[in-house]
């Protein structure tokens, strides 16, 4: 989709040729760029966007995707990007160790920053480790840990396959309409509260 209102702002965030640009592709496009461009020659400059949309019990959310670069000398203008966003995917490459070290960076950026935020881990490649276990290089016990640190979740996917891209996206527009409710929730309780009977007339509520 193109123009229009985002609901929810999300940022890709992981070192150069974690896959970030590849769920991307996958998810609102679904299609593999990898099946024409290798998945180490993919690369961001600087940070691509996207938006689709997505529906939970009959209530559409869009959301807006910020793809980042993963060099270090964009990590300045990544912050740009990141700043105001209600969910971060950090992703690092299931086959790269140095890759989670980095994610673990972003988090720390993301902690200090934007405390907000809801953050994501997404180890992406599986389809690799899938055909040739060896070369998993991420322990899952070592994920698991630090998504409970963070308090969000973990995710292993593929974008070759598609595999667990849609959780990751339905879980954070579910999120959204849960935080929508809540705060309606509040704010009609707070009205209860402060107008309890319709005999006591409220210029600003008519009742």
């Amino acid at each position: 989709m193109s123009g229009g209102k985002v609901d929810i702002k999300v940022v890709l965030l992981g070192k150069s040729y974690a896959g970030k640009t590849s769920l991307v592709e996958r998810y609102i496009h679904n299609r593999f760029i990898g099946d024409t461009v290798p998945y180490q020659n993919v690369i961001t400059i600087g940070a691509a966007f996207g938006a689709k949309t997505v529906v939970i019990n009959n209530k559409s959310v869009v959301i807006g995707i910020w793809d980042t670069a993963g060099s270090e000398r964009y990590e300045a203008m990544s912050r740009i990007y990141y700043r105001g966003a209600k969910a971060a995917i950090v992703c690092y490459d299931l086959t790269d160790k140095s890759s989670f070290d980095r994610a673990r960076f972003w988090i720390g950026e993301l902690q200090k920053h934007e405390e907000g935020c809801q953050i994501h881990l997404c180890g992406t490649k599986y389809d690799l480790i899938e055909g040739n276990p060896d070369l998993r290089r991420i322990d899952e016990k070592e994920t698991k840990a630090l998504a409970i640190d963070v308090r969000g979740d973990v995710y292993e996917t593929s974008s070759k396959t598609g595999k667990d891209i849609d959780k990751i996206f339905v879980k954070i527009a579910s999120d959204y309409l849960n935080s929508k409710r809540e705060t309606l929730e509040e704010e009609t309780s707070d009205i209860i509260k402060l107008h309890p009977s319709k005999k006591h007339f409220c210029p600003a509520c008519r009742s």
